[in-house]
């Protein structure tokens, strides 16, 4: 009983040093795999919720076109037919027409038809405008339908938000087969390394007893029948008999004096590196350190010298890791990135602390390299900010033109209303993906400094033709005053044509995307002060003067919540304001919340016009 409670039965002499060690790793492992479990299974069902929902919406909209069309004409059975189909091709818990006294015109289930026809008076009343509701793992979608010359009506969509045929199971049962095996893999290792702990287990207890003031040369010596690294081990003991350790740390810091003193090119040559570089010795003290390093822990490189390093750098890992390193248990370079806040201005940064050990020196115990990565480590942010918001950016549109092919599709020859209107988003989705890798192109050409400005007469009046007859629809579909003021004669300018017309077409496509329906849009363009002045006014929700100062910065969009319903990359007007700086001119704003913006377009005029 007493040799089970101390472990001998299950243990090596030495193993019940590392056994916690095997065992952490695989709580480790299993707590990792337990995350990305978890992880994965939620972020794939929002990700799926999100496209059901988009789905069902883009669903009831082409549903609606053709509704609309075939009740006008009384042709309820074409309608029935549609509903049917829609229900059974989107795989809809429910699909159904209603009128607005509750009468059912239209179902998918044709039992719950109350309406036989359409009625010769039609039901008068608001029309319930667009409703979504998700509840309890069902969306239910209502949305208005306009009859021409009969009234309003309601379609009702409800499905579920898990999509048909889509199985989280796969992933899951892959994720446990690596786990099982990573874990049949760990116990393999350990049970191997298991057998070889014996002589690294007595090693140990004779570098404890050293530790404790041990002198003896047979005290601390293996047998040899214990292998080859008994025999190392016992050959270390006696080179070390022969040298006594104080006079061979003299001798190194004597030697180390002299190098430092006849080499003054060397340490000139360090102290105008821009990495800071500290030389620590065994017992954790600094012996050389250049100006950067200074610079970095605030003290002068004679201040640094001689003062132990976990006193100037109090932070637990690194402590750790010099301890590990200088003590000769770690052979390995290790790298701890911390967050440190500026005592002068306050401001963050981040800085890299590299430590390797120094081999083949009897004072130097570790090489620690301090470096700054605050522009790394913000240049990696900008970067996944961008590829996370591009990616949401281009799902929507690419979604759209799925969807639109598929009805298309199904509807052939037979239906060339339903096909027209299909072939109507997927042309205006393609612009739409069309613009916003345009976007992305040309703000990494800015960025990059490789951007190429042609300098051409730009032909404004074509301009302005083609940016109404790009926006008119989008305006009368929300049913905004679109208002072109344009002047008998334009002035003359010379640039890049289509940098301008993209710049154009940001500043006006934010206007209607912000301006609510019912509301004026204004493009007024003349010429102040040997300048064209291009003025993009609105009536829409306005900016707060908070926002002001960071509408222009990348990937930048307002905290107001009814922004946050409205798609955008958050690239427009940053690219919008550098292309029209690299013509030498600049964009301006002026808003007030919940009354408006107008954003003003500035471009030198020619020379020779003026």
């Amino acid at each position: 009983m007493k040799q089970i409670l101390s472990g001998k039965k299950f243990f090596l002499r030495g193993e019940s040093a590392v056994a916690p060690i095997g065992f952490a790793l695989a709580i480790i492992l299993m707590a990792a795999i337990g995350s990305a479990v978890w992880w994965s299974s939620r972020t794939q069902a929002r990700s799926l919720r999100q496209s059901r929902v988009a789905q069902v919406r883009a669903t009831a909209q082409l549903l609606q076109q053709s509704v609309e069309a075939l009740l006008a004409t009384d042709d309820v059975s074409a309608a029935r037919r549609l509903v049917m189909q829609t229900a059974q091709h989107h795989v809809l818990s429910s699909c159904r027409i209603m009128l607005l006294d509750g009468r059912v015109l239209a179902d998918a289930e044709p039992s719950l038809i109350t309406a036989p026809r359409v009625p010769d008076r039609w039901p008068k009343g608001p029309g319930p405008g667009e409703e979504l509701a998700i509840k309890d793992g069902i969306i239910r979608l209502v949305h208005q339908l306009d009859i021409p010359g009969r009234g309003a009506a309601r379609l009702d969509l409800t499905a579920s938000t898990q999509p048909v045929g889509v199985s989280r199971w796969p992933a899951h049962l892959g994720i446990a087969v690596i786990a099982a095996t990573a874990l049949v893999g760990l116990l393999l290792v350990y049970r191997h390394a298991r057998s070889r702990l014996r002589t690294l287990g007595e090693i140990r207890e004779s570098l404890l007893a050293m530790h404790h003031g041990e002198q003896s040369m047979a005290a601390v010596q293996l047998r040899g029948h214990l292998g080859k690294e008994a025999d190392a081990w016992n050959r270390l003991l006696l080179e070390n008999q022969k040298v006594k350790q104080q006079q061979v740390a003299d001798r190194a810091r004597q030697s180390f004096g002299t190098d430092r003193h006849s080499s003054g090119g060397i340490a000139a040559a360090c102290d105008v590196m821009s990495q800071g570089l500290l030389l620590v010795d065994r017992k954790g003290k600094i012996i050389y350190a250049n100006g950067a390093a200074g610079n970095f822990l605030n003290l002068t490189g004679k201040q640094l010298a001689g003062s132990p390093i976990n006193d100037l750098i109090d932070h637990e890992e690194i402590q750790e890791l010099m301890l590990a390193t200088t003590s000769g248990a770690n052979k390995r370079r290790g790298s701890i990135e911390i967050d440190l806040r500026s005592p002068v201005d306050g401001g963050t940064g981040v800085l890299r602390f590299s430590v390797r050990p120094v081999p083949g020196n009897h004072t130097a115990g570790a090489l620690v390299l301090i470096e700054d990565i605050t522009q790394q480590r913000a240049a990696e942010d900008a970067r996944h900010a961008f590829v996370a918001q591009a990616t949401h950016e281009l799902r929507t549109p690419l979604t759209n033109i799925r969807l639109s092919a598929e009805n298309a599709i199904d509807a052939g020859n037979e239906d060339g209303t339903v096909k027209a209107q299909c072939l109507n988003i997927i042309n205006e989705e393609a612009h739409r993906l069309e613009r916003i890798v345009a976007d992305m192109l040309s703000v990494a050409e800015i960025e990059a400094g490789a951007i190429a400005l042609s300098h051409d007469d730009v032909p404004l009046e074509n301009i302005f033709e083609r940016l109404r007859a790009d926006y008119q629809s989008q305006a009368d579909e929300k049913k905004i005053d679109l208002k072109f003021e344009l002047p008998k004669k334009y002035p003359k300018i010379e640039g890049d044509r289509d940098k301008i017309l993209l710049a154009l077409h940001n500043l006006l496509g934010n206007a209607l995307k912000y301006t609510p329906e019912g509301k004026q849009v204004v493009v007024t363009v003349d010429e102040e002060d040997k300048q064209l002045a291009i003025h993009v006014s609105d009536t829409g929700i306005g900016i707060d003067h908070e926002y002001l100062a960071s509408i222009f910065e990348k990937f930048y969009r307002a905290k107001d919540k009814r922004v946050n319903k409205i798609t955008g990359s958050g690239l427009g007007l940053a690219l919008a304001r550098e292309v029209i700086r690299l013509h030498g001119g600049d964009i301006t704003v002026e808003s007030q919340l919940n009354q408006g913006s107008s954003f003003t377009l500035t471009l030198p005029v020619s020379a020779q016009a003026a």
